[in-house]
């Protein structure tokens, strides 16, 4: 059965949207050049001040000299499951938004749980100076608002599993065009999450923010060191439903200000030369 295509006004999409960097309840648009570029943010209006003025903001560049080594092992334990789920174009990306309890991930004994999921063309993490083709950010919420973000980087090769299987709710999405308040939604009925929960062995993690406004800063960043594969027409396709100025909607990289990066390794790659980290 083909999905059903539905809109809304934004302002009802912000209040259903949590996890949204429109969670504030203002509503002012931003892109990623020109006049509401991400140098601009910050001036905006009020609530978008942290974008300018915060000391911990995100993305980062990961440079491996300076990173330390987690000191316990603290594995992405993700309890993943299926849910009713909704495709959406918020004028700056495109992201899956669940509409149900999907299950979620515990850092530091705190509980988080899975909100919604969205891409990023290019990457917005740099590792070694280097971007990627993409990056896809899980985000997971606490009670008390703070975020915790599972980063994926992709880089061009085969088609992603993942994304093959959004295929047909993408193409739908990019012949409807957002009015000025309102997105687009595509309604996706019951979405397996198990490709997103692929065993995660090697990761950076570091405090600090939302990557769009508001910039809040409460945020832990999970970013994987394994590199999956997306396609050229799969980029395309995340691409295809935004406006002009968001279809590279990557904010440039934000400077550490003494913050710590740790790496989180299941085996000691020092000791086991064996093991490829």
């Amino acid at each position: 059965m083909a999905p059903n295509i539905s809109f809304s006004s934004l302002a009802l999409a912000l209040l259903l949207l949590v996890a949204s960097p429109h969670a504030s309840g203002q509503e002012v648009k931003f892109s990623y050049n020109g006049s509401t570029g991400p140098d601009k943010w910050g001036r905006l209006c009020q609530a978008y001040n942290a974008c300018g003025l915060g000391k911990i903001q995100s993305p980062i560049n990961i440079k491996k000299d300076a990173v330390e080594e987690g000191k316990i092992y603290d594995p992405l334990n993700r309890d993943y499951k299926s849910g009713n789920a909704t495709l959406v174009n918020r004028h700056f990306g495109v992201a899956v938004r669940f509409d149900s309890e999907c299950g979620g991930m515990t850092i530091g004994g705190k509980r988080y749980t899975l909100k919604q999921f969205h891409w990023h063309t290019p990457s917005e993490h740099l590792i070694e100076g280097e971007r990627y083709d993409a990056e896809l950010h899980v985000v997971h919420m606490s009670e008390d608002k703070s975020f915790a973000v599972v980063s994926i980087l992709f880089q061009y090769g085969g088609p992603d599993p993942f994304i093959s299987k959004l295929r047909r709710g993408l193409e739908m999405l990019a012949k409807e065009k957002c009015g000025e308040k309102e997105e687009a939604q595509i309604a996706l009925g019951n979405l397996s999450n198990k490709l997103l929960k692929k065993k995660s062995n090697k990761y950076y993690r570091y405090t600090g923010s939302l990557t769009t406004p508001p910039c809040s800063e409460n945020v832990i960043w999970n970013v994987l060191t394994k590199v999956r594969k997306i396609s050229k027409e799969q980029v395309e396709s995340l691409r295809a439903p935004l406006d002009e100025d968001c279809k590279r909607n990557s904010r440039p990289v934000q400077p550490l200000n003494g913050r710590k990066v740790e790496l989180y390794s299941k085996w000691d790659c020092h000791k086991l030369k064996s093991i490829s980290c």
